[in-house]
């Protein structure tokens, strides 16, 4: 994308929709403000009056990668029934997102959302409802939901992260030890009620 015309300025969203274009065509390590700006054919300092630092920007682009997943893992999974299999779903869904998007995952993957912020809040708010709702056929204490929803995540980043430096080696097929990963995180929750 070159630089703009005069009469169209560049908004935040932008700048946004630049830093994503750089992950998916250079990977995470391509979310910097130089990079972002010469994609834009612009000089580094013209992004700092659309977002205040680099962090802002990393902070903004992680929100709306996260955004974006949720939209989608809605529009695959939103009409499912609520059962002990949406759980499931769920891990085969996040670790499809991440191999076709390995980039965007790691990024939403290494920027902490920060509750605090309006924007990440609500992000953080979605995530989490359609974790609960997913979650909500185990019949859980508030406590218990936490305890699930903290090693589910643990797991599933853990597994796919692995997955995506190349170490799963041995001869068992990943696609098969992810499934025994699933089934017994499921086991472990319905130990939990």
């Amino acid at each position: 994308m070159g630089r703009p015309p005069k009469e169209k300025s560049l908004s935040r969203q932008d700048v946004i929709a630049a830093a994503i274009r750089c992950i998916d065509q250079e990977g995470a390590d391509a979310l910097g403000v130089s990079r972002v700006a010469r994609s834009l054919g612009i000089k580094p300092p013209a992004i700092y009056k659309h977002l205040e630092s680099g962090a802002a920007l990393q902070q903004e682009t992680a929100i709306e990668l996260w955004r974006q997943y949720l939209v989608d893992c809605d529009r695959v999974m939103g009409d499912r029934a609520i059962t002990t299999d949406l759980l499931k779903q769920l891990g085969h869904f996040t670790r499809d997102f991440a191999k076709a998007h390995p980039a965007r995952y790691q990024v939403m993957m290494q920027v902490q959302l920060i509750p605090s912020d309006p924007k990440a809040g609500a992000v953080i708010r979605d995530l989490l409802g359609f974790l609960q709702r997913a979650l909500s056929a185990y019949d859980l204490t508030e406590t218990q939901l936490i305890d699930v929803m903290r090693m589910f995540n643990a797991a599933i980043y853990g597994f796919i992260a692995i997955e995506q430096k190349g170490l799963m080696t041995l001869g068992r097929s990943v696609d098969e030890s992810y499934n025994v990963m699933l089934e017994a995180l499921i086991r472990a929750i319905g130990h939990m009620r």
